[in-house]
């Protein structure tokens, strides 16, 4: 029991603030299938939209690939994100778990997620999310794959389950003209180290942007969200004298 109350006690709270954008990350548990067919992400997709809207949580970019999901959102308040992930995770497992007839967990522990900043790389995650089935090979373009946000963003597909960010929204005066910027911008693709830092901030739970963005949610959640250096602090030699 003692074991137990202080494996929870070290678990790291994440951080979420109301108004900040989370790149979010769901894997099924050893990387095993979550969406067995179109029936199950259809399924994962209504309940996404149901909580989204009962913690207030606006959904910008979505990919549902076969063993994982990363979604794009911003909570109206810190607990919003925590609370729609528990409520469709532990909805979908029952559905999922009756549908195939099995047992047991589906997802890898806890979500994994991280705070980013809006203006220097919140299109970028958009471009890294929808661009996932391109760089596992099941596409050739973002626009074939139906289930993720691109059709929606660059191309005008209408869905009651997403809400525009202001940025994305700013790249145009009309529906088209932002279409067009958007698609634009697919032109290049997201790699080297900017895909690196991508994928370090989400599964280590820590912030995605500039120090003074950074220094900023630190004080907001009271966490640490920049990965410390390893080895001993400078000057620790005199310290220890």
């Amino acid at each position: 029991m003692l074991i137990m109350v202080l494996s929870h006690m070290a678990r790291k709270h994440r951080a979420s603030a109301a108004g900040i954008a989370e790149h979010v990350i769901q894997r099924g548990n050893n990387r095993q299938v979550i969406f067995a067919n179109k029936d199950d992400m259809a399924a994962y997709a209504a309940w996404l939209k149901e909580y989204a809207i009962k913690y207030r949580v606006n959904i910008h970019a979505w990919v549902f690939m076969t063993n994982h999901v990363h979604l794009l959102c911003t909570p109206a308040d810190s607990t919003g994100i925590s609370k729609m992930m528990q409520s469709m995770g532990r909805m979908y497992v029952l559905y999922f778990n009756k549908r195939h007839n099995r047992t047991g967990t589906l997802w890898e522990g806890r979500y994994k997620s991280c705070l980013v900043e809006s203006d220097k790389y919140l299109l970028t995650l958009y471009r890294y999310i929808e661009l996932n089935p391109v760089r596992a090979g099941m596409v050739s373009d973002p626009a074939e794959y139906t289930w993720s946000s691109y059709q929606c963003n660059g191309l005008g597909k209408q869905t009651d389950m997403q809400t525009h960010h202001q940025l994305y929204l700013s790249l145009g005066t009309s529906s088209q003209t932002r279409q067009l910027a958007y698609r634009a911008l697919f032109k290049s693709k997201v790699q080297g180290k900017m895909l690196d830092d991508i994928r370090h901030s989400a599964n280590k739970g820590l912030a995605l942007g500039s120090d003074s963005f950074i220094a900023n949610v630190e004080a907001v959640t009271g966490q640490r969200l920049i990965q410390q250096k390893r080895g001993r602090p400078v000057g620790w030699r005199k310290l220890s004298k």
